[in-house]
């Protein structure tokens, strides 16, 4: 196989956009989205129905409860910040299927999405350029 076309296949088999996250997230319960960073950030502003696992606390303990045959999307605040990529190392070596969200949080934001938590903002209905 063209060693360029498998990188891109890669790609998307191990992350996802804002916007093909949050359409999965309509149609189907099999997906889990994971806040990796700090307490403090998570209760600031969250993706909705997220749960947060900062990733330095990652571990079989801390995951015990968690069903292995679920997708876990991590994220983080954005391009900036490499939480969500800690954070998804250390889910997949600790057996899970992971995706990492492209953008973290800042570009579920610019793309209109809903939080919750201290900060919340509400969906603003942007339609996907893409």
């Amino acid at each position: 196989m063209n060693e360029q076309i498998k990188h891109y296949e890669d790609k998307l088999k191990y992350e996802i956009d804002s916007w093909d996250l949050n359409e999965s997230l309509k149609v189907s319960d099999s997906i889990i989205v994971i806040d990796a960073r700090s307490k403090s950030a998570y209760e600031h502003e969250r993706i909705p129905n997220s749960i947060n696992i900062p990733h330095k606390t990652m571990n079989d303990n801390t995951t015990k409860n968690l069903p292995k045959n679920r997708i876990y999307v991590t994220y983080c605040d954005g391009i900036g910040c490499n939480a969500s990529t800690k954070g998804a190392l250390n889910m997949a070596r600790l057996g899970f299927q992971v995706k990492e969200l492209i953008g973290g949080i800042e570009w579920w934001i610019r793309d209109g999405h809903q939080t919750h938590g201290k900060n919340a903002r509400k969906n603003k209905n942007i339609q996907c350029a893409c």
